[in-house]
């Protein structure tokens, strides 16, 4: 059978283009109509494979629409036609790029884990233009969780995203997950840990501990903490130290301990440093860290990522109530 040869107008061709056989780049779905078509959006079928447990299995990037518009001063178009202009347009919400990817994450081990998962949405040539944290909680043992990680509102002038990638994942015992806001824990007190601050190798990130439940909780003394590898097992070779440690001179970290009370609704809070300097030896990592509030508490496990470089020593500052 001999195959038609597309041979159209500009004018027919705005309607007609998808039959003429044109792809996308990585749209997928090939011959799925555009956004401005109103037909569905083309998915992409994944088969990476899975980063620590988590798989994105396909990728929804809208096709750029096509419209028309006027043909330059000076130039002559087709049949005296407009010019065929490419146009990325969003769905969904006002200032939703409608790039979406379906991912899975699988717990292949014997306790029942808590993810953390950022996934990257690149361009076609890798540049990552939006970075999205999901958390997924309490993923039994043997099983597998489903969900949907969507890139939300585009930034003014930034490169289109062709795809997303999974990023970098942690993941913490479920029992010694942080606690989801507005969740108490049993405890009656919930522990996190915040983004950090960084100024010239000079790393402090901060401990936040709320008592949510009924009654008061007294700290005195430190936050124990204890370093964990990648996989979650005691960092060797690393002083966990009471103060600064002669890291730097940073306000609060050699005040002497005092008692804090909290009652409820109240906060405190306390500080790791460390300087990320390298030198001679092996760079240490610690991505999670395991947090004691007080002895006999039960332990919280934080991923603030220590890169401790070859310094092999951490400071820890006393708990302090927290300003309002």
């Amino acid at each position: 059978m001999r195959r038609t040869r597309c041979l159209l107008p500009a004018l027919t061709a705005l309607l007609l283009l998808s039959g003429c056989g044109s792809e996308g780049a990585d749209t997928g779905g090939g011959g799925a109509d555009g956004v401005g078509g109103g037909g569905p959006t083309p998915v992409t079928e994944v088969t990476r494979p899975a980063v620590d447990g988590v798989r994105i299995t396909s990728v929804t990037v809208p096709t750029p629409s096509f419209t028309p518009s006027s043909t330059p001063s000076g130039t002559s178009g087709a049949s005296g036609g407009g010019l065929v202009r490419a146009e990325s347009l969003p769905t969904g919400a006002p200032g939703d790029s409608g790039v979406s990817a379906v991912y899975e994450v699988t717990n292949s081990g014997t306790r029942s884990m808590t993810y953390t998962v950022r996934f990257d949405f690149t361009t076609g040539a890798g540049e990552v233009m939006d970075g999205r944290r999901v958390t997924v909680r309490s993923v039994g043992a043997g099983r597998t969780v489903r969900g949907t990680v969507r890139q939300g509102a585009l930034v003014p002038g930034a490169s289109r995203v062709t795809t997303v990638r999974v990023g970098e994942v942690t993941k913490v015992p479920a029992d010694e997950a942080p606690a989801e806001a507005g969740v108490c824990p049993t405890s009656g007190v919930r522990l996190t840990a915040d983004d950090g601050d960084a100024a010239m190798g000079l790393r402090v990130v901060g401990l936040v501990l709320e008592n949510c439940g009924e009654r008061d909780y007294t700290l005195d003394g430190y936050p124990q903490v204890s370093l964990m590898d990648e996989d979650r097992e005691p960092v060797e070779g690393v002083r966990v130290l009471k103060g600064s440690g002669g890291i730097a001179t940073v306000a609060g970290f050699d005040d002497p301990p005092r008692p804090v009370t909290l009652k409820p609704g109240q906060r405190a809070s306390a500080g790791l440093m460390w300087r990320n300097t390298t030198g001679s030896g092996t760079a240490v990592d610690v991505p999670y860290v395991r947090v004691r509030a007080r002895s006999g508490a039960d332990p919280v496990m934080v991923t603030p990522h220590l890169d401790l470089g070859t310094t092999g020593k951490l400071g820890v500052g006393p708990w302090r109530a927290a300003k309002r």
